[in-house]
């Protein structure tokens, strides 16, 4: 079994990032944007909002593989603040930023914050769409969900994503993964907020900081992945493949890895083709 002991990575020219999505929904279809605005726990609008069960317990592909079907869309202009989700041909039209609705105690792993219940369209729509019970919430301004305290800062702050503000794939990692599957799998099949070209395979496990468009990003832990990446982000249907291959050839205490979870150390936009500095701490000093 072969470890993460890639040595760390020194800055590398023409390191880019290519890829760049948001998840309005968590566990629903992201977005390829161009371009992105960092917000105070994230993307703007990535992971605001999230399925839950009766309990207010949150839901996801883990156990609700269908969620990968529940396509999303946002409207954000002056005109139309809206988010459009469609389940095979039903649509369903919110408010991208609720103010009202009632107010219900939700979790999220072993989190448990305060969420406006978007009330009994979204719960109708997604109940018929999912098969089973369920209700959607929107995570308010006023709430806030601390970044695991034992890695991060006092003052970051997250969405509904897993436990971190950002997280970043990279082409290379890739592409060796796929060197040992049948037939290949898509980078959507982790959810990345960012994807990057021009490092080795797997380097990203030692990033410490970096910048992207000269933004600045603290790496924090490299992400443990679960059986949501054997997950068609198309049809929800499940098979076994990716999670075993990492298993047996990338692992960290264990647990098959893919990816860096990363924090914002600055305010501003991202686009794609944004170039990505490896070392900024160096370059300043």
């Amino acid at each position: 079994m072969r470890a993460p002991s890639t040595p760390s990575t020194p800055s590398v020219p023409n390191v880019t990032l290519t890829g760049l999505f948001v998840y309005p929904v968590k566990s629903a279809r992201g977005i390829a944007l161009r371009e992105a605005e960092l917000g105070d726990r994230g993307l703007t609008h990535d992971r605001r909002f999230m399925v839950v069960d009766q309990r207010g317990h949150f839901l996801t592909q883990r156990d609700t593989p269908s969620l990968a079907r529940l396509s999303t869309a946002l409207h954000d202009d002056a005109q139309r603040g809206e988010l459009l989700l469609t389940f095979e041909g039903q649509q369903l039209a919110l408010p991208l930023s609720p103010s009202s609705g009632e107010t219900r105690r939700v979790r999220v792993f072993a989190d448990e914050v305060d969420a406006l219940d978007l009330g009994a369209p979204a719960a109708s729509f997604l109940s018929a769409a999912l098969g089973r019970p369920a209700a959607l919430v929107y995570m308010p301004q006023q709430t806030r969900r601390q970044v695991d305290p034992q890695r991060a800062q006092a003052q970051d702050i997250v969405g509904f994503a897993d436990g971190f503000q950002y997280l970043l794939a990279n082409e290379s990692s890739l592409a060796a993964l796929n060197r040992e599957l049948p037939e290949p799998v898509p980078m959507q099949r982790f959810r990345p907020n960012f994807v990057i070209a021009g490092v080795p395979a797997y380097s990203e496990d030692n990033f410490a900081e970096l910048t992207i468009g000269g933004l600045l990003f603290v790496a924090l832990k490299p992400c443990s992945r679960c059986v949501i990446v054997n997950t068609d982000q198309s049809s929800g249907q499940r098979t076994r493949g990716a999670l075993e291959a990492l298993a047996r050839t990338h692992t960290l205490g264990n647990r098959p890895i893919f990816g860096q979870n990363l924090v914002a150390r600055a305010s501003g936009r991202v686009a794609v083709g944004d170039p990505v500095d490896l070392a900024p701490a160096a370059r300043r000093a």
